[in-house]
């Protein structure tokens, strides 16, 4: 059946109607992250401190020391240290204003299935940061600083500069705090049919392998580091499967009370 012109002209309006809305709630993001990164800016000062304490326990009490090589430098640690707390404090708002646009296009029965999934990101991601802060950064720090003394008569002395330590940071943070969020990912794969898991679970070893890779990949070479990730996502992994598990019960005994049950006389 050929679509005329009329025809044409009446599917434009959702979609303009959409892209309108779509451009409110991006403005409406980017205003959130404008002010979190201007509140954020305010105690960039503070926010840099609490970063320092990992650096700061690592070093022998009363050693510890940041340096910076160029004027300019410690200023655009405050911005970067800014935009990244700017981020973390705007998400909810980001996150609310991406669900209130993808919602009213779901079923009832997606959103029941979609929503656990977006409650679970900011938990799962702060605890993969927590962990990478509390624990991971101060070992892997002290191992760094363990590289000091002397060599051949000349001394080693550890000097880390603004940037370079704010940049080890952030990928140690980023680093775990996305890595955490595997079983999200797998979830929403397993929920939107694209993988079982039996399919998973028989691939156990390759994701094993799969991994300890990703996090020779995405950490510091040190093997504390990557332990104290590769751990973790194995963890997380056989969790995502025991729950995918109940999932598939819970499933299974919905089903089974909806069909009625017929009785043969």
């Amino acid at each position: 059946m050929a679509l005329n012109i009329r025809d044409i002209d009446e599917t434009q309006a959702p979609l303009i109607d959409h892209l309108i809305e779509l451009r409110g709630r991006l403005v409406r993001c980017v205003m959130a992250l404008i002010v979190a990164f201007g509140i954020s800016l305010y105690f960039a000062d503070d926010i840099l401190g609490f970063l320092l304490q990992p650096l700061k326990a690592a070093f022998p009490d009363g050693k510890a020391q940041l340096i910076f090589t160029k004027l300019y430098e410690v200023f655009f640690v405050e911005l970067k240290v800014a935009l990244f707390a700017g981020f973390f404090l705007s998400f909810p708002i980001i996150a609310n204003q991406l669900w209130a646009f993808v919602a009213p296009g779901l079923y009832a029965k997606e959103k029941k299935a979609f929503l656990p999934f977006l409650v679970a990101t900011p938990i799962l991601f702060t605890g993969g940061a927590a962990l990478a802060y509390y624990v991971v950064m101060p070992t892997a720090f002290k191992w760094f600083l363990g590289f000091q003394g002397e060599a051949g008569g000349v001394e080693i002395e550890a000097l880390p500069a603004a940037n370079d330590y704010l940049g080890l940071v952030m990928q140690f943070i980023l680093a775990f705090g996305i890595s955490f969020l595997l079983p999200v990912l797998l979830l929403l794969l397993n929920r939107a049919g694209i993988v079982s898991r039996q399919q998973l679970s028989a691939a156990r070893r390759y994701v094993i392998v799969g991994v300890v890779a990703l996090a020779a990949i995405i950490t510091p070479p040190d093997p504390g580091s990557q332990l104290l990730l590769a751990v973790p996502l194995l963890l997380l992994f056989e969790g995502s499967l025991l729950l995918m598990r109940l999932l598939e019960r819970g499933d299974q005994n919905e089903t089974d009370e909806e069909t009625p049950s017929t009785k043969v006389s």
